[in-house]
């Protein structure tokens, strides 16, 4: 027997975010959800130094929900921004495998 899907896409996961959290969003604002999403960058840090690999993903599921947020709040689509930037290759050499120097940034 096989398991269902339970892959999810990036707009629906920024969905059930937007569902979830929203207005407590709003009221915070984005200064301080950004911070939140800074805290979170700091435990994902830390996990990936010693962490577990179930406190790592933790982490990274962490890390996405507090970017979301902020897109939310924002009103940024998150996955028409990733498509637009990223959907035809690197923004740097526009190929799909980067060949942009070690020194450059992406």
């Amino acid at each position: 027997m096989t398991e269902p899907n339970t892959d999810i896409s990036l707009q629906d996961f920024q969905q059930l975010i937007r569902q979830m959290y929203y207005e407590k969003d709003v009221a915070r604002g984005i200064d301080g959800t950004f911070m939140w999403l800074i805290e979170e960058v700091g435990e994902l840090a830390s996990a990936l130094r010693e962490g577990t690999p179930e406190e790592l993903a933790a982490e990274f599921a962490d890390v996405l929900a507090w970017l979301s947020t902020i897109a939310n709040v924002a009103n940024v689509d998150l996955a028409k921004a990733v498509r637009d930037k990223y959907g035809d290759g690197c923004p740097g050499c526009g190929l799909l495998v980067c060949t942009c120097d070690d020194t450059e940034k992406p």
